[in-house]
């Protein structure tokens, strides 16, 4: 999970503690975060670096919890100007929360399951190994 740090007394007053994993939301989205305690943070403020992929955790749902910390399900998806297109500041308000539930795997380095014909790139692959000789020997 991506880290995300935070001051001790923010951490205490909602009875976390380092290395715990939070659910970090807010109006646009939430996602999972691995906790980093640190003095170099201002009570009331957290930093979360963007570099986690995106992985919902109910791929084609809108608006569903993302398991590997992306941040950018956090902020606005707008332009900071017609003109640039470039993108708005990555600052927004968030909550943070322990997350209490079983941890969903996180599913973004895994290769895709494409769907062609009525069989999966998993099947296929499962069907081909079936099919090689068990010893080793080549034929």
């Amino acid at each position: 999970r991506e880290p995300i740090r935070m001051n001790p007394q923010d951490a205490h007053a909602r009875g976390l503690r380092d290395g715990d994993i939070v659910r970090v939301w807010n109006d646009r989205g939430a996602c999972l975060a691995g906790l980093v305690l640190t003095e170099g943070m201002l009570p009331g403020v957290v930093e979360m670096a963007t570099g986690a992929w995106y992985d919902p955790i109910y791929p084609g749902e809108p608006d569903c919890l993302d398991v590997h910390g992306n941040p950018n399900v956090l902020t606005h998806d707008r332009p900071t100007s017609s003109l640039s297109q470039g993108p708005a500041a990555q600052s927004c308000l968030v909550e943070i929360d322990a997350w209490r539930l079983p941890l969903p795997p996180i599913r973004a380095h895994n290769a895709p399951n494409f769907v062609i014909g009525r069989l999966t790139t998993t099947k296929i692959h499962e069907k081909r190994t079936q099919e090689k000789p068990s010893t080793g020997e080549r034929k």
